[in-house]
């Protein structure tokens, strides 16, 4: 009777994924990465065994990762992928498979229809292996970076894993050509004159290699998460001589200036304070205090595009803008599109991310006695934990 065995590699130090302990052992939304390529081969109804190749080193993280699952005992891989793979084919002589897939241990995805498509490939080829088209236009390049030619990309796939072949075949294949340096199964095959197929290989199907392939491996899962939060800025400037004001970098004409060491754009500084205060970084103040002379008259887009970029960094977005403009004078209606539009551009969010509200306070206080703005803010930002 026909089975199929499948062999893990998990052998690699993982060194471009610059963490000490390798990439296949680090938790993706709280499970390691092997974790989620041994469950997928356990649970395929066409999977009879499976087995796992690690590194010497590795037996508690091994363990720890495969903890509760019913496999055959590992085997300790080689300095290569290459000499790891016939290590682990090899340990599978004594009661062999019919079929054996090889995976990468990396590849945390693999579905089950891209492996019964692998192995039922194998009723007819003598190998399988899941790729997908390029859609690149592909350069060939001289050995100074030069273009030296365009390839057609219509007869290129980008290899996969699982690569599936008749156990037999490919032990024998990996035997004749141990000592040479192959980067798949697939080519080894090729070379010992098997026969392969390709089957449309799966997106989701990645292989994690840098930081930037694990943040993509959360967001196929949705595992990624984020912290929701909130900054609440408020800012008051008084009125003096001038005959305009400027609010959210608009200027709008009026009887009256603001005073500030700035351009005494109140609505600025208040959402500079809101945006600074979810993410726990000083005040407006601290970071431009209106005791240094380079503030003086200066743009106070400056200190919100700073602001925003220091939220950048710490992989935060804004998600909404609130704002209060508490004065009798100017009415703020006829330029609230204006002031939306121009934050928009300042902060190149949506517009509807942006409101811009108005009130007075019915004559009491500074504000009632038009001596000067207030302006409160509360932004909302999303960053990634």
């Amino acid at each position: 009777m026909s089975s199929c065995g499948a062999l893990i590699l998990a052998g690699g130090t993982g060194s471009r994924f610059g963490k000490k302990v390798p990439k296949q052992y680090q938790l993706l939304n709280g499970r390691p990465v092997l974790r989620y390529a041994v469950d997928a081969f356990l649970s395929h109804p066409m999977i009879d065994m499976v087995r796992v190749v690690i590194r010497e080193c590795d037996e508690e993280n091994y363990a720890h990762a495969v903890r509760g699952f019913t496999l055959l005992p590992p085997t300790k891989g080689g300095h290569t992928r290459q000499s790891s793979t016939l290590r682990g084919l090899k340990s599978f002589q004594a009661a062999p498979p019919s079929k054996i897939l090889i995976h990468d241990a990396a590849r945390p995805f693999p579905s089950a229809r891209l492996i019964s498509e692998v192995i039922d490939a194998l009723d007819h080829f003598d190998g399988a292996i899941p790729a997908i088209s390029v859609a690149d236009t592909l350069k060939k390049i001289d050995s100074r970076g030069l273009i030296e030619d365009t390839l057609d990309r219509s007869t290129i796939v980008r290899a996969q894993t699982p690569q599936g072949f008749k156990y037999q075949d490919i032990l024998k294949a990996h035997e004749t050509q141990k000592d040479l340096q192959y980067t798949d199964d697939a080519q080894i095959a090729c070379n010992a004159g098997l026969k392969v197929q390709h089957i449309q290989g799966d997106p989701k199907n990645l292989k994690i290699t840098t930081q930037e392939d694990m943040q993509q491996a959360k967001r196929i899962i949705g595992a990624e998460s984020f912290a929701f939060l909130t900054g609440l800025g408020y800012d008051v400037h008084k009125y003096g001589d001038g005959d305009q004001i400027t609010l959210g970098g608009v200027p709008i004409k009026h009887n009256k200036g603001l005073v500030g060491h700035s351009d005494a754009d109140v609505l600025l500084h208040s959402i500079t304070d809101a945006i600074l205060g979810a993410i726990a970084k000083d005040d407006i103040g601290a970071l431009f205090p209106n005791s240094d002379p380079k503030w003086s008259n200066a743009d106070s887009s400056i200190f919100l595009q700073t602001a925003h970029k220091f939220l950048s960094r710490n992989g935060g977005e804004i998600i909404h803008i609130d704002t209060n403009i508490i004065c009798e004078k100017p009415k703020i209606g006829p330029y609230r599109q204006q002031i939306k539009s121009k934050i928009s551009e300042l902060l190149s969010i949506p517009i509807h991310r942006i409101s811009i509200k108005a009130t007075t306070t019915e004559g009491l206080g500074f504000t009632g006695r038009d001596e000067g703005i207030a302006v409160q803010a509360i932004v909302t930002i999303r960053r990634r934990e």
